[in-house]
């Protein structure tokens, strides 16, 4: 006869599902994702992953060893974050990217919170957060095909086709975690165990479904739906980010407006957004609100009714306004007001600014097309242009758009020269605009930049005549980059000591001005 007695306080509840075996299981069911995710990706995907739980479960081990905790690393829950962040990763990350991220989720939003059950936001979202806002370059670079190029969501956003069905697989580019069939079994396998709740995840599918239905603007159109659902990291976030026990709420109506308003904000972030991958922001948003649901929004425990618990608490005649805290009403009302505020400085300066871009623009042409007096257009370009529709251009010039290519023409209505404006996504510190001029025989007059931020001291050198002039004067179909010195000739330009990255980019930005010259204006006539 077992004589062991078990002393603790209630509820007297023994169960065999303990955090160790529901994380071992949540990582189980990420299995086939990664997989799919290493099989396409490669083996530096399967290194991402690696490098995330380790430094993810060392932290955590570390942690506790230093602030002298019981050993919580060993109940899988770090393996988990580590998992989660990897997968939300581009394959082609550096390893340095996984271990950071790792370290600030596990020992800023987890550790330095309590540990695990007290963490205020996903601690894996946070570190995917974090990544986004300190290496935003690196963060939104996907190579498919060995060539850098836009995600899915990324290409829907703007307007451009994608392929469903591999974007389903998981082979259409993306993040590691991407194959939303494998996504789907696993959060399904879950959810017929109980582990994650359907009232979360459905109604974030149905939320962002309904949003972009309803503002997307193709309607109820089931390949765009199918589409948008499959692709910037919903399915992931739904089955298993927004249902983390910690950051949501325990009653069911709660999690269902919970749910709800995950799905709508990232509709809101994707329709009217200018990242594809916001669904991360979405979530801990909606975390940040978990407190606040479960202060209105009160489950029956244990035979208590909300009048029961009003009437212990001596609220039962207070209107509701009153129950809320002063710090929340105030926090409204600010948020209002500068949204308001923000609106109207917006609508008041938006014309302005779009007139100074135009002047901008405008400006750059006169100065890479001396002796133009007008610009217009023909139909080989007009053809060009719409059959870009804004997408990315070719493939050997990275992330590189056409913005315009006009034709410069003298008082006489000659043709003087050519301006074709280029905007590239691949500088160090964001978009890089410039525009190529050249003139009547091909030869490249210069470059003028309308959008330059970077780093000062470093990339902003290349808006400096030390850099840009080496493109003057020569005609030819291509530039090489010297990264490390060698012979200077025509087709060769000299990279800016420190900012190899900003140089390569406005390169590439230059070739594509050059191959679509040659392609649709070398030759042309007016008209």
């Amino acid at each position: 006869m077992n004589t062991v007695l078990n002393l603790s306080p209630g509820p007297h509840i023994r169960d065999r599902w303990t955090t160790r075996y529901i994380m071992s299981v949540v990582s189980l069911a990420l299995m086939p994702t990664a997989i799919v995710g290493v099989l396409v990706n490669g083996l530096h995907a399967l290194l991402i992953i690696l490098t995330s739980v380790v430094f993810a479960v060392g932290t955590e081990f570390l942690f506790d060893k230093v602030a002298h905790r019981p050993d919580t690393w060993k109940d899988c829950s770090a393996v988990v974050t580590g998992l989660l962040l990897a997968l939300s990763l581009s394959p082609s990350v550096p390893l340095y990217i996984p271990a950071l991220g790792s370290i600030f989720a596990i020992l800023v939003a987890k550790c330095c919170f309590g540990g695990l059950g007290k963490n205020f936001i996903n601690p894996a979202l946070a570190g995917r957060c974090f990544l986004l806002l300190s290496f935003g370059r690196t963060m939104t670079d996907f190579p498919l095909d060995g060539v850098s190029t836009a995600t899915p969501a990324a290409a829907l956003m703007a307007g451009e086709a994608v392929n469903v069905t591999r974007m389903f697989l998981g082979t259409a580019g993306g993040v590691i975690g991407s194959s939303v069939l494998a996504l789907m079994v696993g959060g399904l396998i879950l959810w017929s165990m109980d582990i994650i709740h359907g009232q979360i995840c459905f109604s974030v599918l149905g939320g962002f479904t309904l949003f972009v239905a309803l503002f997307g603007g193709q309607g109820f159109d089931p390949r765009y739906l199918v589409a948008q659902i499959c692709g910037g990291g919903v399915v992931m976030g739904a089955f298993f980010m927004a249902t983390d026990y910690t950051t949501s709420p325990v009653g069911k109506l709660g999690q269902l407006i919970y749910g709800v308003i995950i799905g709508v904000l990232g509709g809101v972030f994707r329709i009217y957004g200018t990242a594809a991958d916001s669904f991360s922001y979405s979530i801990i948003t909606a975390n940040l609100l978990t407190p606040l649901l479960e202060t209105y929004i009160i489950a029956k425990p244990y035979a208590y009714r909300k009048a029961a618990l009003a009437r212990q608490r001596g609220e039962e005649r207070k209107p509701f306004y009153q129950r809320i805290p002063r710090p929340v009403i105030a926090l409204v009302i600010i948020t209002l007001v500068a949204g308001v505020a923000l609106s109207g400085v917006y609508s008041m300066t938006k014309d302005t600014i779009e007139e100074q871009h135009r002047a901008a623009a405008a400006a750059a042409y006169v100065a890479v097309v001396p002796g133009a007096e007008s610009f217009t257009t023909n139909s080989d370009i007009d053809s060009a242009m719409e059959a870009l529709e804004g997408g990315i251009y070719g493939s050997d010039f990275g992330r590189v758009t056409i913005n315009e290519a006009m034709i410069g023409l003298d008082a006489g209505g000659n043709v003087v020269g050519y301006a074709i404006s280029v905007t590239t996504a691949d500088g160090n510190d964001g978009d890089i605009t410039l525009t190529l001029g050249l003139n009547a025989d091909g030869v490249i007059n210069g470059i003028a930049f309308t959008e330059l931020n970077e780093t000062p001291g470093m990339g902003m050198r290349c808006g400096d005549p030390e850099f840009t002039d080496q493109f003057e004067g020569v005609s030819v179909s291509r530039f090489t980059l010297l990264k490390s010195g060698g012979s200077i000739t025509d087709d060769t330009i000299d990279a800016i000591s420190g900012a190899t990255v900003t140089s390569a980019a406005v390169v590439n930005a230059v070739n594509a001005g050059l191959d679509f010259y040659e392609s649709h204006m070398k030759g042309g006539s007016v008209g």
